[in-house]
């Protein structure tokens, strides 16, 4: 990063600027305001800026467009006026402040999309076989499904809250999960109590799978809390695949 600061008379705003072209007219720097010029490496989406003089609150400062290769920053001495503040939740109402980058947020947030998809779609399944379980094993069985249906669930809302952090959006709806989803529903009437195991185990090592792609996408973009939370999903369901296979030993 390069700064180069130009002193003025006061430090009543702090402007940081980079292609004034491609933003238009840019505060221009004068007696009462320092200029910084800098070129960020990452693009950010949106800005909190603390006023570290004043000691205030942190606020919002300026929407800036993800298509610029630059950004401008204006620090007041004074909170935003409340239309520019109305005018940025406008443009982006559902736009969280992060530091990873637009394709970074977008790719991120649309891979937690599917993997919900198949979380809801794997949950399901898992309470179907619960409910429809038979056999000598029933209890057992029933038992475990009821367990790990749960542990599954609980995935579900951290997924989706981890995307809308990251500033994208989550599933809406039963029809976008049936869109999206990967694991293959089973609406049979009756199905093999060791079926249902069999199937499950397959299940839950595909779902392992794509929590993997998912986190080598987390990797590559440096968000590594995404990346945290499915090395715990990933330990819980190979956890699941396991018990499934040696309940599903002949």
């Amino acid at each position: 990063m390069t700064v180069v600061r130009t002193p003025n008379a006061s430090a009543r705003a702090e402007c940081m600027s980079i292609n004034p072209t491609a933003l238009g007219a840019m505060a221009p720097a004068d007696a009462m305001g320092t200029c910084l010029r800098l070129k960020p490496a990452p693009k950010l989406n949106y800005y909190l800026i603390e006023n570290l003089e004043t000691g205030k609150d942190l606020r919002v400062i300026r929407w800036v467009h993800s298509s610029l290769d630059s950004l401008v920053l204006c620090l007041h001495g004074t909170r935003p006026m409340i239309n520019e503040v109305t005018d940025m939740l406008h443009r982006a109402p559902l736009t969280t402040p992060t530091t990873l980058s637009e394709k970074a947020v977008h790719d991120i947030s649309q891979a937690l999309i599917v993997l919900l998809s198949d979380v809801f779609a794997l949950y399901l399944k898992t309470k179907n076989f619960h409910w429809h379980m038979s056999g000598s094993h029933f209890r057992d069985y029933h038992l475990m499904l009821d367990d790990q249906s749960d542990q599954i669930f609980s995935m579900t809302d951290a997924i989706a809250e981890r995307a809308r952090k990251l500033g994208g959006t989550t599933v809406r709806s039963i029809g976008q999960i049936s869109r999206f989803q990967r694991i293959v529903d089973n609406d049979a009437e009756y199905v093999k109590p060791l079926d249902m195991i069999a199937e499950l185990r397959d299940d839950n090592a595909i779902l392992t799978q794509y929590m993997r792609e998912v986190h080598s996408l987390c990797d590559e973009a440096g968000d590594v809390a995404t990346a945290s939370l499915l090395e715990n999903w990933i330990d819980e369901t190979e956890k699941r695949t396991w018990f499934l296979f040696e309940c599903g030993r002949r």
